[in-house]
């Protein structure tokens, strides 16, 4: 049965410690209106603390202060200690229909807003609930297997070549079979340690079991994985050719250390790890970047994952001047000149609303998942919408144990597909 409610205090003992010392204050200091912001992107969280800068520069009566929680803690824990401990912020990220239901007491309708008037149509569904949008579209975002296309080509795979599952495969043992010339420690770089890169990977295999409609992914009673067999199929295969041990990888090895450094191949990831990427190498993006599709539901039409990620709620129940800061400030990131010029050069987003010029998004990969979206081949966000908490404490736990040996793939499933529908 769906709850909507907040879990109480001793989540907010328990994560206290770790929201200590995320904050950072704007510049506003004694301003008059103060505005609490709980941010989870941690890749662009440097643009977003330069955007309240500008910000508050021109609205001297509002201070913007940010919390950022993410990057391998549990920031949905930390966003409910927030709220049990009487600390809500006035703007927080929503992960999809689930977190709405959620938190929809505290949520303003924001169909008025101009930020939800020039959204791009369709991507208010992950946030609409009864026909009422309660959040703005962060932006959008791909993910699949990103690839170092330098690599492939040394090892003469051409990533445009590879269009069944097969291809895929005989491009991971070619590359694997001359990984030590390549300099590799392996072909994956997947972070087993991650529960969000788990449920994002699970995405491509139940969305289209939920076909391919929010909506239904949502009001599901049940995750039969249909398509199981081949979910296996990949988790084995990159089992089998990743960085070991695989159940300690985390991001920023995964990303920063083996990917950016030539050291593995393929990652699963999306198109937000650019900003990390350009930080480190900024030709990297560009020359080096590129994002394959998985086959799914047909050996030979491969689809990547893309949409809006996340979107930002407004709490109503903050004073009416925090509302009205709250809603100014997001839809003056979106539709100001400024804003969309920084959404788009520093942020690195794939804008999910109208009046942006495509051409100016700078790396490769942003504009082929922009594109494939265009194109009718990616797949929804499904994973946002399983039940509040099954893919952490259900789904990923089970994972884990199959990669290391401890459980059949049938058990997995058993157990998933009963904990997903007593969670629901």
């Amino acid at each position: 049965m769906k709850k909507n409610m907040i879990k109480g205090l001793g989540t907010a003992l328990l994560v206290g410690g770790l929201l200590a010392g995320c904050s950072s204050g704007g510049s506003g200091g004694d301003a008059g209106t103060v505005v609490d912001v709980f941010n989870i992107k941690v890749e662009t969280k440097d643009q977003l603390e330069a955007m309240i800068e500008k910000y508050e520069s021109e609205h001297e009566d509002v201070d913007i202060r940010l919390t950022t929680v993410g990057g391998g803690q549990d920031a949905a824990s930390a966003l409910q200690a927030k709220f049990s401990s009487n600390e809500d912020p006035a703007i927080f990220l929503l992960g999809g229909l689930s977190d709405v239901e959620k938190y929809q007491n505290y949520l303003l309708d924001v169909s008025e807003m101009e930020s939800a008037k020039t959204a791009i149509e369709g991507t208010l569904q992950g946030s609409t609930v009864d026909g009422t949008p309660y959040g703005i579209p962060l932006n959008i975002e791909g993910f699949g297997w990103m690839i170092n296309k330098e690599i492939f080509e040394a090892a003469g795979v051409d990533p445009a070549s590879i269009a069944s599952y097969d291809d895929f495969t005989k491009a991971v043992e070619t590359i694997d079979s001359k990984k030590e010339e390549l300099g590799l420690e392996a072909v994956f770089g997947y972070s087993g340690k991650e529960d969000w890169v788990t449920s994002q990977f699970s995405n491509h295999f139940t969305a289209p079991e939920f076909d391919n409609d929010l909506q239904v992914a949502y009001e599901a009673t049940e995750l039969t994985f249909k398509y199981g067999d081949r979910m296996k199929e990949y988790t084995d295969l990159l089992n089998k050719y990743n960085v070991q041990p695989i159940l300690s990888l985390d991001y920023s090895t995964s990303v920063e250390e083996l990917f950016t450094n030539n050291k593995v191949a393929i990652i699963h990831q999306g198109n937000w790890i650019v900003p990390s990427l350009d930080g480190i190498d900024p030709e990297f993006s560009k020359e080096k970047l590129g994002i394959l599709p998985l086959f799914v539901d047909s050996d030979t039409d491969g689809y990547i994952s893309a949409g809006p990620s996340w979107f930002w709620g407004i709490n109503k129940e903050h004073d009416e001047k925090v509302v009205e800061a709250s809603k100014d400030f997001i839809d003056w990131m979106y539709t100001s000149d400024y804003g969309k010029q920084q959404i788009v050069e520093e942020f690195k987003y794939i804008p999910a609303h109208e009046g942006y010029e495509i051409d100016s998004i700078t790396d490769p990969v942003s504009k082929e998942v922009y594109q494939m979206l265009l194109d009718g081949k990616s797949r929804v966000w499904a994973h946002n919408q399983y039940p509040s908490g099954f893919s952490q404490t259900s789904f990923f736990p089970e994972y884990q144990k199959y990669l290391n040996g401890d459980i059949s793939w049938e058990d997995l499933e058993k157990t998933a597909s009963e904990k997903f529908t007593e969670m629901r």
